[in-house]
């Protein structure tokens, strides 16, 4: 039976919550509720988000690869993690929304539809796979089709910050260092298929 430490399940994602909070007040009241303040709580949730996103689409890619005491914290504790990337971009969003009521001209000259609508069906996959990431919603979708809906969702979310990252490389070379981040995770996780998959007809030949 696997021992769990005091930093597991639920309290994972409540402590996140509360770190991702006290991140973007501590943003706001040295930069202000303004224009400033709020773009650097969309940067730094940005970055947030995208840990945390590739703490739990990782996660068993990992442990497959690698086994230890902290790739298996990590699978047992998917669950709370993808929860906790869910927060930081609803902070992200509302940032974005607050920044857009209170300053709509920088807005407007920063952002255009081609964003706001990938933007959209980005948010849309990420509320799909946090309402379904309780046991209920499992038993109620039934295995197959809850796997199908979280592996259509977590590479949509992939490709997502696969552009959001990319479009920016041209205004500041920074951004190169996320995409390559993200295809480092896109190698690990084919990895970790094909050595299931030789696993599996290992298994099958015996």
């Amino acid at each position: 039976m696997i021992k769990t430490g005091r930093f597991e399940g639920w309290r994972v994602f409540w402590v996140m919550t509360l770190a991702l909070a006290a991140m973007a007040l501590l943003f706001l009241g040295t930069l202000g509720w303004g224009t400033e303040g709020y773009r650097m709580v969309i940067r730094a949730t940005a970055r947030t988000s995208l840990a945390l996103f590739l703490s739990a689409f990782l996660a068993s890619s990992l442990l497959a690869l690698w086994p230890d005491n902290v790739t298996r914290w990590l699978r047992r504790n998917r669950r709370y993690l993808g929860l906790s990337f869910a927060m930081s971009h609803a902070i992200h969003l509302a940032a974005i929304i607050t920044f857009a009521r209170t300053d709509p001209t920088t807005f407007a000259t920063l952002s255009n539809k081609g964003s706001i609508i990938t933007g959209s069906i980005g948010y849309v996959f990420i509320g799909l796979l946090a309402a379904t990431s309780f046991d209920r919603m499992v038993a109620w979708l039934g295995p197959k089709l809850w796997q199908r809906i979280h592996i259509i969702g977590t590479w949509t979310i992939c490709i997502f910050f696969f552009f959001t990252n990319g479009k920016r490389i041209p205004g500041s070379n920074w951004y190169l260092l996320p995409v390559a981040i993200l295809f480092a995770a896109v190698i690990v996780k084919l990895a970790a298929r094909r050595k299931k998959a030789k696993g599996t007809n290992t298994v099958s030949i015996a």
